[in-house]
Protein backbone atom coordinates (compact mmCIF):
# COMPACT_ATOMS: atom_id res chain seq x y z
CA UNK A 1 0.00 0.00 0.00
CA UNK A 2 0.78 4.03 -0.39
CA UNK A 3 3.03 5.09 2.52
CA UNK A 4 1.99 7.94 4.54
CA UNK A 5 4.16 10.86 4.81
CA UNK A 6 2.34 14.23 4.50
CA UNK A 7 -0.98 14.67 3.18
CA UNK A 8 -2.51 18.51 2.59
CA UNK A 9 -6.02 17.58 0.80
CA UNK A 10 -9.66 19.02 0.41
CA UNK A 11 -11.01 18.06 3.79
CA UNK A 12 -14.79 17.06 3.89
CA UNK A 13 -16.99 17.79 6.89
CA UNK A 14 -19.20 14.74 7.96
CA UNK A 15 -22.04 16.12 10.43
CA UNK A 16 -23.29 12.75 11.58
CA UNK A 17 -22.65 11.42 15.16
CA UNK A 18 -22.54 7.54 14.98
CA UNK A 19 -21.73 7.13 11.60
CA UNK A 20 -21.58 3.42 11.45
CA UNK A 21 -20.64 1.15 8.79
CA UNK A 22 -23.76 0.41 7.27
CA UNK A 23 -24.00 4.67 6.51
CA UNK A 24 -20.05 4.00 4.82
CA UNK A 25 -21.13 1.24 2.99
CA UNK A 26 -24.54 -0.85 2.91
CA UNK A 27 -24.77 -3.96 3.57
CA UNK A 28 -25.98 -5.04 0.16
CA UNK A 29 -23.05 -4.23 -1.69
CA UNK A 30 -20.29 -6.07 -0.07
CA UNK A 31 -20.17 -9.07 -2.13
CA UNK A 32 -19.28 -6.28 -5.11
CA UNK A 33 -15.66 -6.51 -5.33
CA UNK A 34 -13.24 -4.07 -4.92
CA UNK A 35 -12.32 -4.47 -8.87
CA UNK A 36 -15.89 -3.56 -9.47
CA UNK A 37 -16.08 -0.36 -11.30
CA UNK A 38 -19.03 0.93 -9.53
CA UNK A 39 -16.79 0.62 -5.70
CA UNK A 40 -16.69 4.27 -5.74
CA UNK A 41 -19.87 4.89 -6.03
CA UNK A 42 -20.66 2.94 -3.00
CA UNK A 43 -19.24 4.97 -0.41
CA UNK A 44 -22.02 6.77 1.54
CA UNK A 45 -24.37 5.36 -1.34
CA UNK A 46 -27.43 5.79 0.70
CA UNK A 47 -26.62 9.04 1.98
CA UNK A 48 -25.57 10.72 -1.63
CA UNK A 49 -28.08 8.44 -4.06
CA UNK A 50 -32.11 8.11 -4.24
CA UNK A 51 -33.41 4.92 -5.30
CA UNK A 52 -33.59 6.13 -9.04
CA UNK A 53 -29.79 7.05 -8.65
CA UNK A 54 -30.03 10.56 -8.80
CA UNK A 55 -27.99 12.90 -6.17
CA UNK A 56 -29.09 13.94 -2.84
CA UNK A 57 -27.74 17.20 -1.39
CA UNK A 58 -25.13 15.40 0.44
CA UNK A 59 -21.90 17.22 1.25
CA UNK A 60 -19.66 14.54 -0.40
CA UNK A 61 -21.79 14.75 -4.12
CA UNK A 62 -20.60 18.76 -3.88
CA UNK A 63 -17.50 20.56 -5.90
CA UNK A 64 -15.09 20.62 -4.02
CA UNK A 65 -15.72 18.27 -1.09
CA UNK A 66 -16.27 15.77 -4.23
CA UNK A 67 -12.45 16.05 -4.55
CA UNK A 68 -11.65 16.11 -0.45
CA UNK A 69 -8.92 12.95 0.52
CA UNK A 70 -9.36 14.08 4.24
CA UNK A 71 -12.98 13.57 5.97
CA UNK A 72 -13.41 15.19 9.45
CA UNK A 73 -16.67 13.34 11.53
CA UNK A 74 -18.35 13.31 14.21
CA UNK A 75 -18.39 11.26 17.72
CA UNK A 76 -18.15 7.42 17.13
CA UNK A 77 -17.19 7.35 13.34
CA UNK A 78 -16.98 3.50 11.83
CA UNK A 79 -19.32 1.62 14.67
CA UNK A 80 -21.56 -0.88 13.91
CA UNK A 81 -20.42 -3.89 12.51
CA UNK A 82 -16.61 -5.02 12.01
CA UNK A 83 -16.69 -5.07 7.91
CA UNK A 84 -13.55 -3.75 6.22
CA UNK A 85 -15.09 -2.52 3.31
CA UNK A 86 -16.13 0.20 5.49
CA UNK A 87 -12.41 1.61 4.71
CA UNK A 88 -11.55 -0.06 1.48
CA UNK A 89 -14.29 2.07 0.29
CA UNK A 90 -12.84 5.13 1.69
CA UNK A 91 -9.32 3.92 -0.29
CA UNK A 92 -11.68 3.37 -3.81
CA UNK A 93 -12.12 7.01 -3.51
CA UNK A 94 -8.55 7.95 -2.41
CA UNK A 95 -9.52 9.42 1.03
CA UNK A 96 -6.45 9.10 2.91
CA UNK A 97 -7.31 10.21 6.73
CA UNK A 98 -10.05 10.05 9.31
CA UNK A 99 -10.10 12.65 11.66
CA UNK A 100 -12.77 12.06 14.26
CA UNK A 101 -13.24 12.68 18.06
CA UNK A 102 -14.03 9.05 18.70
CA UNK A 103 -13.00 6.02 16.19
CA UNK A 104 -14.38 2.60 16.61
CA UNK A 105 -11.56 0.23 17.18
CA UNK A 106 -12.09 -2.40 14.67
CA UNK A 107 -12.25 0.36 12.31
CA UNK A 108 -9.74 1.99 13.21
CA UNK A 109 -7.33 -1.01 12.58
CA UNK A 110 -8.92 -1.87 9.60
CA UNK A 111 -7.88 1.99 8.66
CA UNK A 112 -4.19 0.81 9.78
CA UNK A 113 -3.99 -2.06 7.72
CA UNK A 114 -5.49 -0.38 4.49
CA UNK A 115 -3.25 2.84 4.42
CA UNK A 116 -5.91 5.41 5.83
CA UNK A 117 -4.69 7.56 8.95
CA UNK A 118 -7.04 6.96 11.68
CA UNK A 119 -6.82 10.41 13.70
CA UNK A 120 -8.53 11.44 17.08
CA UNK A 121 -8.40 15.26 17.84
CA UNK A 122 -11.33 16.65 21.08
CA UNK A 123 -14.88 16.56 20.14
CA UNK A 124 -14.14 20.58 20.15
CA UNK A 125 -11.20 20.49 17.88
CA UNK A 126 -13.30 18.31 15.55
CA UNK A 127 -16.46 20.35 15.58
CA UNK A 128 -14.41 23.66 15.26
CA UNK A 129 -12.88 22.05 12.33
CA UNK A 130 -16.42 21.39 9.98
CA UNK A 131 -17.34 24.60 10.88
CA UNK A 132 -14.23 25.88 9.28
CA UNK A 133 -14.66 23.51 6.48
CA UNK A 134 -18.52 24.36 5.68
CA UNK A 135 -18.22 27.86 5.98
CA UNK A 136 -14.89 27.90 3.32
CA UNK A 137 -15.96 25.12 0.61
CA UNK A 138 -12.44 23.97 -0.69
CA UNK A 139 -10.43 24.75 2.53
CA UNK A 140 -7.70 22.42 3.00
CA UNK A 141 -6.54 20.44 5.97
CA UNK A 142 -2.46 19.17 6.59
CA UNK A 143 -1.41 16.25 7.95
CA UNK A 144 2.11 15.77 8.85
CA UNK A 145 2.74 12.21 10.27
CA UNK A 146 6.51 12.11 11.49
CA UNK A 147 5.47 15.02 14.22
CA UNK A 148 1.87 14.02 14.65
CA UNK A 149 -0.16 17.21 13.17
CA UNK A 150 -2.74 18.45 11.93
CA UNK A 151 -3.16 22.04 10.49
CA UNK A 152 -6.53 23.35 9.67
CA UNK A 153 -7.59 25.76 7.77
CA UNK A 154 -7.09 29.06 9.83
CA UNK A 155 -3.53 28.01 10.38
CA UNK A 156 -4.48 26.30 13.90
CA UNK A 157 -1.97 23.06 14.51
CA UNK A 158 -3.23 19.70 16.50
CA UNK A 159 -1.55 17.18 18.01
CA UNK A 160 -2.27 13.71 17.83
CA UNK A 161 -1.35 10.20 19.66
CA UNK A 162 -0.48 7.16 17.54
CA UNK A 163 0.82 3.93 18.81
CA UNK A 164 4.53 3.78 17.34
CA UNK A 165 4.42 0.70 15.34
CA UNK A 166 0.69 1.44 13.57
CA UNK A 167 3.24 5.39 12.67
CA UNK A 168 6.05 2.91 11.26
CA UNK A 169 3.57 0.72 8.84
CA UNK A 170 1.79 3.45 7.55
CA UNK A 171 4.68 5.55 7.52
CA UNK A 172 6.45 2.20 5.25
CA UNK A 173 3.11 1.25 3.60
CA UNK A 174 3.03 -2.10 5.10
CA UNK A 175 -0.06 -4.06 5.35
CA UNK A 176 -0.05 -7.40 7.06
CA UNK A 177 1.77 -9.17 3.79
CA UNK A 178 4.22 -6.34 3.63
CA UNK A 179 5.20 -6.98 7.56
CA UNK A 180 5.37 -10.65 6.50
CA UNK A 181 7.81 -10.12 3.61
CA UNK A 182 9.88 -7.78 6.17
CA UNK A 183 10.83 -10.95 7.72
CA UNK A 184 12.00 -12.76 5.05
CA UNK A 185 15.53 -12.75 6.38
CA UNK A 186 14.48 -14.82 9.48
CA UNK A 187 12.16 -16.91 7.53
CA UNK A 188 14.85 -18.31 5.44
CA UNK A 189 17.40 -18.49 8.27
CA UNK A 190 14.70 -20.60 10.23
CA UNK A 191 14.05 -22.87 7.18
CA UNK A 192 17.74 -23.60 6.59
CA UNK A 193 18.08 -24.28 10.43
CA UNK A 194 15.25 -26.59 10.44
CA UNK A 195 16.92 -28.66 7.60
CA UNK A 196 19.96 -29.17 9.33
CA UNK A 197 18.02 -30.55 12.27
CA UNK A 198 15.94 -32.46 10.52
CA UNK A 199 17.56 -34.74 8.33
CA UNK A 200 14.03 -36.17 6.76
CA UNK A 201 13.33 -33.20 5.56
CA UNK A 202 16.83 -32.71 3.57
CA UNK A 203 15.85 -32.72 -0.06
CA UNK A 204 12.25 -31.16 0.57
CA UNK A 205 10.91 -28.12 0.12
CA UNK A 206 9.96 -26.25 2.84
CA UNK A 207 6.98 -23.94 2.18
Amino acid sequence: MEPFKTLVSVAVPIDIANCDTDQIIPARFLRRGKDDPEYPRFLFHDLRFNEDGSEKDFVYNKAPYCEGRILVADVNWGCGSSRENAVTALVANDIRSIIAPSIADIHYNNCIKNGVLPIRLTEESCAKLRKQLREHPGAEVAIDLETQSVTGPNRTMYSFDLDPFDKYRLLNGLDDVGLTLELGNKIDAFRAQYQLKHSWANGHKIE
